[in-house]
């Protein structure tokens, strides 16, 4: 339990040091280059822009700010699916937008994202009824989980993180190309990560490491999976940029929620009632952690822009390790590898 609490400790510290806490929006609400800051909000950010002739896939739409990351699309007017690893909470998550957004265009379909047959599955599904893709955010994840295998015996943040994405972003990629070749609308790819990313060297892309039990640290796991993040989106910026298709693909840190800091600290009611004040003054709620996501997603501002990292709203610097190209290349070709299949 102590190094969990000491790990979450750190990300906390990061996020106020790194300007994403208390300094960053609740006391100076600073705004950087883009005019938008910490204290942002996916709506604020988004306002006049109309989505009504994009279609999106919000993965983990079900909770969270991947929740009101739909939410805000389908008010912008975007033809919204949200996959769900159990079809009567997806649907129940629909209602509930639809009757915040009346106006809302939400398709609930079914996968999960640990599993490598049910992405397939779903990517068929997908294909089969829907001719256009514009935007794919990459947004589902768990965080510092007791070691546990996925059903492809992959350790399953890993596996649900990064793979699963991984896997989705590909066998999508088809798709996306074709409705950016045929309507003229750049495609855009984001890929939530963290600033958890720090954390990771970058020394664990290989099978033997990742399902080490012995080895195991809940953190510094999820950490690896959110390094990959980032640098499965830079190399699939380089890709695009080579192959010259109207596709972008960038990464962002979301800020820290106070739900997904502390969810695996050991069940300590008297600790959660003195961090929970706390936190919501130090921490960004909600509607201030989808800021970043929609943001990439819709504001014309990011016409172009691909391969890189942000927060606030506003490019930021992830590690070095994050920004090694030589290593994406090398995660690519390990994750094309636990797929079982060079998926594209």
């Amino acid at each position: 339990m102590l190094e969990q609490v000491a790990d979450n400790l750190w990300l906390a510290r990061e996020t106020v040091s790194s300007g994403m806490g208390l300094l960053g929006w609740s006391w100076g609400r600073r705004r950087g280059p883009s005019g938008f800051g910490a204290a942002s909000t996916a709506e604020e950010v988004t306002a006049g822009v109309d989505a009504s002739h994009l279609t999106a896939i919000v993965t983990g739409a079900t909770n969270g700010i991947g929740k009101e990351t739909a939410r805000v699309l389908a008010l912008r007017g975007a033809n919204v699916i949200i996959p769900a690893r159990n079809l009567e909470s997806g649907l129940k998550v629909k209602e509930s937008l639809a009757e915040q957004v009346p106006s809302a265009k939400l398709h609930v379909m079914e996968m999960d994202m640990s599993s490598l047959s049910s992405v397939r599955n779903f990517v068929q599904s997908f294909n089969s009824s829907h001719k256009n893709l514009n935007i794919l955010i990459n947004n589902a994840g768990i965080m510092a989980c007791p070691y546990q295998l996925s059903e492809d015996g992959i350790e399953l943040q890993f596996a649900t993180n990064h793979l699963g994405h991984f896997l989705l972003t590909n066998l999508l990629l088809d798709k996306m190309k074709s409705t950016a070749e045929q309507t003229g609308v750049q495609g855009r790819i984001i890929n939530v990560a963290s600033v958890a990313h720090k954390r990771s060297d970058g020394a664990c892309f290989e099978l033997n490491k990742l399902n080490d039990k012995a080895r195991y640290n809940p953190f510094i796991a999820y950490s690896h999976s959110k390094l990959a993040n980032i640098l499965h989106a830079n190399e699939l910026s380089r890709r695009f940029q080579e192959e010259g298709c109207n596709l972008t693909a960038n990464s962002l840190h979301p800020g820290v929620i106070f739900t997904n800091i502390v969810r695996y600290i050991a069940g300590n009611n008297a600790l959660m009632s003195v961090l929970s004040p706390v936190a919501k003054l130090v921490l960004k709620g909600v509607p201030q952690g989808a800021a970043t996501t929609c943001y990439l997603a819709l504001h014309p501002d990011l016409k172009d822009v691909s391969g890189k990292y942000f927060a606030d709203c506003n490019e930021a610097t992830p590690t070095a390790v994050a920004r090694d190209a030589e290593l994406a290349k090398k995660l690519w070709l390990f994750s094309e590898e636990l797929v079982g299949t060079k998926p594209n």
